[in-house]
């Protein structure tokens, strides 16, 4: 492990950590539902199309939905049971996407993965793997894995870099699993730079979390032979630490350019949760079906790092946890920066659910916003180095067509801006509506 402290250079933000709430919860498996609402879209690209109908019996782990063209991922059954209904369900960003309830056999026995020895499979096996087991960025926007470890050819990849920081507010599952899993993490690595042809991995994690950076420093010694060359780097906790760009800026210096993407400058970075996930679609041949899902906030009973069933609903995981307070004000899928307020808890998890935040009227600000007063801060605080203020004075204006030349299309709404903002002006809605405005 190195002992410099990483960052990058421009802007970012100190909000509130609030993870004392859930980081010391070891993560705990959810009872299983009656009843599941597993979502055909969960990745980026088009919804997969169903592969059973009304009252078919499934297994745990069968491929219930699949991809054929264009980018996207399989999808699996979490449970074992009956398909009860295909229909639409609501989507915490898309509002309604195609879906398959699965009423659970109480009676099924679960399904047990051995490990089996992956060293000798060749790269197209250990892709054809992680594509079968419909593995996606469960850290982000669900790209499928399969596709991002498959640069093109005159990509020049040198570095792997697996994504530790948890930067956002709250989320700490991230953490438990570096806790409880690093020698799965690792080997997920190993397995990584072997499909990459390289031996050289970086694991950035912010000096708030000492004891998974402790753990992952020792499980990476143990792996560190063979050939690969796996090492910890310490970061700064400063948000948006674990964006992809900031990241490979804070660790290597290199910047990717503004519309380029982390392999343009010989990088290809993964979040330790889709890392132990490779891991499972490797070494046991286990879909990814169920995910580990912080959920915390002072508006619910009690705090948790579970993990449950994709297609779980926002209710059962509440009912479980002994239910909501009187005093909660917002229900947020995702962490406080970068996650959408959902107006009800029908909503089921995906695969990119990282937590659910259960706010109080105290962690939220529902003051209304003012008028830009030209402050600046926002234009400090940009990771980016862009105009978020005008931005949102042009789209106030009617004028959002206009706004790339702010660098609209540049922003990956990390929120810094509206943090930052003395005004409260709610700067990110500003820029989403300005992306659709200016793309129609």
């Amino acid at each position: 492990m190195t002992t410099d402290i990483l960052t990058f250079p421009k802007g970012g933000a100190h909000p509130a950590e609030s993870k004392e709430l859930a980081q010391d919860q070891a993560i705990e498996p959810m009872p299983t539902p009656d009843s599941l609402e597993i979502l055909l879209s969960q990745h980026f690209g088009a919804p997969a199309d169903p592969l059973v109908k009304k009252k078919d019996v499934v297994v745990e782990g069968d491929l219930i939905g699949e991809v054929t063209q264009g980018l996207g991922a399989n999808i699996h059954a979490s449970v074992s049971g009956t398909v009860k209904a295909l229909g639409m369900s609501a989507h915490p960003v898309l509002l309604k996407v195609p879906s398959i309830t699965i009423e659970t056999d109480p009676e099924a026995e679960a399904r047990v993965f051995s490990p089996s020895d992956w060293t000798g499979l060749s790269k197209e096996d250990l892709l054809a793997r992680i594509r079968q087991a419909g593995i996606v960025g469960i850290g982000g926007a669900g790209f499928p894995t399969h596709v991002k470890l498959s640069p093109p050819p005159e990509a020049e990849v040198d570095i792997l870099i697996i994504n530790g920081a948890e930067c956002e507010p709250y989320l700490t599952t991230d953490h438990r699993v570096m806790l409880e899993q690093p020698d799965a993490i690792i080997e997920g690595a190993r397995i990584i730079l072997t499909i990459l042809g390289i031996n050289n991995c970086h694991i950035g994690i912010e000096i708030n979390k000492p004891d998974a950076i402790e753990a992952l420093s020792q499980a990476a010694a143990r792996a560190s032979s063979n050939g690969f060359h796996i090492q910890v780097n310490p970061l700064q906790v400063k948000y948006p630490q674990g964006s992809e760009k900031q990241l490979i800026e804070g660790i290597t210096g290199r910047q990717v350019p503004g519309f380029g993407l982390p392999f343009d400058v010989g990088v290809i970075v993964q979040n330790v949760g889709t890392t132990k996930a490779i891991y499972d679609a490797v070494v046991l041949e286990k879909p990814l079906y169920e995910k580990v899902v912080t959920i915390s906030g002072r508006g619910i009973a009690r705090t948790a790092n579970l993990l449950v069933k994709i297609g779980t609903k926002v209710s059962d995981i509440a009912q479980y946890l002994g239910g909501t307070t009187p005093d909660l004000g917002k229900v947020i899928m995702g962490g406080p920066m970068m996650g959408f307020a959902v107006p009800d808890l029908n909503i089921p998890v995906t695969k990119t659910t990282s937590g659910i935040l259960f706010l109080t009227e105290d962690e939220i600000d529902t003051h209304p916003h003012g008028q830009c007063i030209r402050c600046g801060w926002c234009l400090e605080a940009c990771p980016m180095g862009l105009s978020p203020n005008e931005i949102g004075v042009y789209v106030e204006a009617g004028r959002a067509d206009e706004t790339s030349q702010f660098g609209v299309f540049e922003c990956f709404e990390c929120g810094c801006c509206a943090y930052t903002c003395p005004a409260k002006r709610p700067l990110v809605q500003f820029i989403r509506l300005a992306k659709m405005k200016a793309k129609k």
